[in-house]
């Protein structure tokens, strides 16, 4: 294991600047709103402030206020943050993101969360924080070869909680890190005393007393996630089948990589106008950052390729589950979320919840948009562990 420090070449950042200056935008494309996409007068502005105001040295330094570092697993380049906590009893914690996710996430929660004692918290309620880039993500650059399917990072994530020495561990994520987070328990159910994730996909049986039973708040909950699954799922598609040709695209635009991921934060938080009403501007153009600067657009989106069950009629079929683990598993459900689960349909596929709440605000990057209730739960959760 190497310590890893992010030191993006100045030569990159004025290339950012040049292709960012010299955009070829499009003519008024027709429609209103984000019905049909991201609209012009927004991406414009967003793209310039992206260009002139965001400061990419200040979110650089603030990502390496963390202690990180790089080692190779299977193969692959593994890079991570980890970040010991002052106290003697804390349960160690991996925290796993999704796509279009990156470490940039869990920036405002990796305090409260190693030292509560300094955030206003129980200091019983500490955690060692490990927070991995997926291999073909961000910081961990792009993967040498096929093959890399999210059960094979949850191996790698197995092995890397054993090189830094954890015998025992709590798996938490959301997105990809929510599979990876059950798989991991399944490849080491030894070692994973509890899972926490703040998604889960739930669906019917096809049995009509499915839907008798729901209640309003759970038709409508039921109705975002009919509405992800066909006005929103556009994305899962084209990079479970054709994550190259898009890539392309992605890594030599950047105002097409802007675009792609900006829509992912509209649509997935409980944004109403603009991503910024849910999520810190600069805090997503970190995020956005470290895909443009990595040139891992392809990488990235091949997890979908490789994770895609072809035998199956939904090509989203294995966010579903089933989840056959055996330790005690934690939900937060952020209210803005388009897949959020129906907690009896949940039982059926994850059969020792033991932890379930359904919190006010909120939507997909829970750690980013509502930090304080991500810690509350994170905690509750690791409390009920002790219990």
């Amino acid at each position: 294991m190497r310590p890893f420090r992010i030191e993006i070449p100045q030569a990159d950042l004025d290339d950012l600047h040049d292709r960012l200056a010299r955009t070829r935008w499009p003519a008024e494309p027709p429609g209103e709103g984000w019905s049909r996409g991201v609209p012009l007068a927004y991406l414009k502005e967003l793209a310039e402030y992206w260009r002139t105001g965001f400061d990419w040295r200040a979110a650089e330094a603030a990502l390496n206020e963390h202690p990180q570092f790089v080692t190779e697993i299977d193969g692959a380049n593994v890079h991570f943050a980890h970040v010991r906590s002052p106290e003697p009893d804390a349960i160690p914690l991996i925290i796993t993101h999704g796509w279009p996710g990156s470490i940039a996430e869990f920036m405002d929660v990796i305090g409260p969360l190693t030292d509560p004692r300094a955030h206003g918290g129980d200091p019983s309620e500490a955690f060692h924080v490990v927070i991995p880039s997926i291999p073909g993500f961000g910081l961990s650059g792009a993967i040498p070869e096929t093959g890399w399917d999210s059960w094979r990072v949850a191996r790698a994530w197995a092995e890397l909680m054993r090189r830094l020495g954890y015998q025992h561990y709590v798996a938490q994520g959301s997105d990809w890190g929510m599979m990876i987070s059950f798989q991991l328990a399944q490849v080491a159910p030894e070692n994973v005393i509890g899972v926490h994730v703040n998604m889960l996909v739930t669906f019917p049986s096809g049995d009509p007393a499915d839907m008798a039973a729901l209640t309003p708040t759970e038709l409508a909950g039921l109705g975002r996630l009919l509405n992800f699954d066909q006005e929103l799922s556009a994305y899962f598609k084209l990079q479970a089948t054709r994550p190259n040709t898009l890539g392309y695209a992605l890594t030599d635009s950047p105002v097409g990589q802007l675009a792609w991921i900006a829509e992912r934060f509209m649509d997935w938080t409980d944004a109403e106008k603009a991503p910024e009403d849910a999520v810190d501007r600069d805090q997503m153009l970190t995020n956005v950052s470290l895909y443009w600067f990595t040139r891992t657009a392809i990488s990235s989106s091949s997890l979908y390729y490789e994770s895609t069950d072809r035998t199956a009629q939904n090509v989203a079929a294995g966010f579903g589950g089933p989840w056959p683990v055996t330790m005690p598993v934690g939900v937060a459900v952020f209210a803005g979320d388009a897949t959020a689960p129906i907690r009896a349909w949940a039982d059926r596929i994850v059969p020792t919840i033991t932890h379930w709440s359904e919190l006010p605000r909120g939507g997909h990057f829970g750690a980013m948009e509502e930090p304080d209730l991500y810690v509350s739960d994170v905690r509750a959760f690791g409390r009920s562990l002790r219990a």
